[in-house]
């Protein structure tokens, strides 16, 4: 094996200006906040006794360690006073036009009594609750039918959506997750990029090495190369017709199988609705890309996975082409990809905003700030180019969502914004 240093060459000088895509503007800058000691010592003393460990497993650590990782305290995360800003964070106005399309889902089974949505990822509750709020408003007959859970690797979680949404006066809109097939929709945004990656890096032979997590004579955390140990990562990459540069870094996550068998086993009837920034294999691993494996930690991005550990959040673009193929795989129905930018048109996004700015409760600060988190959701240079896929099982409709077709959405279904 061969030491390599994660450096910051012209890619990872790039990455402020490229990828700087879940930051807010105005923030004051602070301090890197260092490692966490505990799980630098964990992770140092794994690979001690058993060698170089793969990236993926340093970042299951670095991020999900139930004690240590980077979520398990359920205060890092999306979040003005944390690492990075999600849509649903910067304005419930996100979360409104979802209540949009989980209207017109429900429309489309029949309007059933229990309508159940299963978020994953859910974090402070942002979304959950502002789906709660834009179903409200809008009057939507739905808001009654609705049934709200989380799956969270943290602990602290649970309680912290209820408690925002009890705050609300929708305590009872939350429960426990059993884990049976539901009726409903299931929710993951910005969710599969966090899921732990292996890192990779082409050959001149045409074939490639895997870049494991070691440690250097002072034991700080290094790149080591190698052949690879899963023949998953092989198999994954000829599927997809995928051969690296010599030198060309790379991320595989084999974590999307998983995660979508168990997803779309949780689905009996109705919507997977994923958004994340990603791209389709042939452009994921284009080699003028190279690795896009980054950090965020407040509010900044860099590219260093091993500054800061179990203390910044590390993600990855995610692989499309490999999210269709799970979905296929778990009997699932791709109902169509789009961008944020176009899933908020066709919601009328900007018609919750002018509803908004005419509500006499809402103060010109409010709604300029309602309009700067909008013009960023729709931005394409922001989060307005992130993918929106839909799936579906048991879904009726020849007709497009409206999130996926640029039309109205359906008639009866929630319109307009605050009364």
């Amino acid at each position: 094996m061969t030491d390599d240093r994660p450096g910051r060459g012209a890619d990872g000088a790039a990455a402020e200006a490229v990828l700087g895509l879940r930051r807010p503007d105005g923030l004051q800058a602070r301090p890197d906040p260092g490692d966490e000691p505990g799980l630098l010592d964990l992770i140092r003393s794994e690979i001690r006794s058993a060698g170089p460990m793969t990236f993926a497993r340093f970042m299951e650590l670095a991020l999900y360690h139930p004690d240590l990782g980077y979520y398990a305290s359920g205060t890092r995360g999306p979040g003005r006073d944390a690492d990075f800003l999600t849509a649903p964070e910067s304005h419930p106005l996100f979360g409104w036009a979802v209540a949009r399309q989980l209207h017109e889902v429900w429309d489309r089974l029949g309007r059933p009594e229990r309508f159940t949505v299963r978020e994953h990822g859910a974090g402070s509750g942002a979304l959950a609750a502002a789906i709660v709020d834009g179903l409200r408003r809008s009057g939507s007959p739905l808001g009654d039918a609705l049934r709200y859970r989380i799956v969270e690797r943290s602990r602290l979680r649970d309680r912290q959506v209820a408690e925002r949404l009890a705050a609300m006066g929708a305590g009872g809109v939350l429960e426990a997750d059993d884990g049976l097939p539901i009726t409903g929709a299931v929710l993951a945004n910005e969710v599969l990029d966090a899921l732990p990656v292996h890192r990779v890096e082409g050959r001149p032979d045409g074939a490639f090495d895997e870049l494991f997590v070691g440690l250097d004579g002072s034991g700080s955390l290094v790149s080591l190369a190698g052949p690879p140990r899963d023949p998953g990562l092989r198999d994954r990459l000829e599927a997809e017709g995928i051969r690296l540069a010599p030198g060309q870094r790379a991320e595989v996550c084999l974590a999307i199988d998983g995660w979508m068998a168990d997803a779309a086993a949780g689905l009996e009837r109705g919507l997977l609705l994923i958004v994340d920034y990603g791209h389709p294999s042939a452009a994921l691993y284009d080699p003028v890309r190279g690795s896009l494996l980054r950090a965020y930690v407040r509010h900044r991005v860099h590219d260093d996975p091993f500054a800061n550990v179990g203390r910044q959040d590390l993600t990855a673009h995610v692989d499309l082409t490999a999210v269709a193929s799970a979905a296929a795989a778990a009997g699932l129905d791709h109902l169509g990809t789009t961008s944020q930018a176009a899933f908020l048109a066709g919601l009328e996004a900007g018609e919750l905003l002018v509803a908004l700015q005419s509500d006499p409760a809402t103060t010109l600060q409010g709604y300029l700030d309602a309009r700067s988190a909008l013009l960023r959701m729709l931005d394409p240079g922001a989060t307005g180019r992130f993918a929106v896929v839909a799936f579906g099982r048991g879904l009726p409709g020849d007709v497009p969502l409206a999130g996926l077709g640029f039309r109205p959405p359906a008639r009866g279904g929630p319109r307009g914004g605050p009364r």
